[in-house]
């Protein structure tokens, strides 16, 4: 089954996602901006980065304005191409600034990955899967226990998770990797 819902979200808009997120997304728009959710909308994905219908794990579905960030001109003593209104972009991407949006709110779950969603003309839609490391379930599980070290703590803002690793160019063998001796 999970070879089916992937082989849709590869090509979302030439699948049957297309017709789902077009009743989905302006529903979204009306919501909060950090919503928490009962299941995955992209369970295949979800389960791939970790995620297990348990006890102890929680996912949120959040946006994110898309574009570039808009800073306000300058009244004087400036020429043109000196002001940098337009063209200022954020180093880190739109995901882990939503990943690490949901950490603020939830001060007591650790982020363990996030996974994109939908797109739309303003914003970008992400799921976050948060683990408790107070929980008995998430303690007694030797797969992800891991995560109650005091070390994980605040992985997000560190950079720690998968995306933040990618921004931070630790990821493949390209450029930016540490070399290893």
């Amino acid at each position: 089954m999970y070879k089916y819902v992937k082989d849709a979200w590869k090509n979302p808009k030439e699948s049957y996602v297309r017709e789902l997120m077009w009743e989905r997304a302006p529903k979204w728009r009306r919501e909060n901006i950090i919503e928490r959710i009962d299941k995955p909308t992209r369970i295949d994905r979800a389960r791939s980065l970790g995620y297990k219908a348990k006890k102890g794990y929680i996912v949120v579905r959040t946006r994110v304005r898309r574009g570039g960030r808009r800073k306000t001109r300058f009244k004087s003593g400036r020429r043109a191409k000196r002001m940098g209104v337009r063209k200022i972009t954020p180093k880190k991407s739109l995901q882990r600034i939503a990943e690490e949006r949901v950490a603020r709110k939830f001060p007591n779950l650790e982020v363990l990955n996030s996974y994109w969603v939908w797109k739309d003309g303003k914003f970008k839609f992400y799921e976050v899967i948060l683990v408790d490391p107070h929980h008995p379930s998430i303690k007694n599980d030797p797969k992800i226990n891991w995560i109650c070290d005091k070390q994980h703590h605040g992985r997000a803002f560190r950079g720690l998770t998968s995306q933040g690793k990618k921004t931070r160019g630790l990821r493949g063998k390209g450029k930016g990797a540490e070399k290893v001796r």
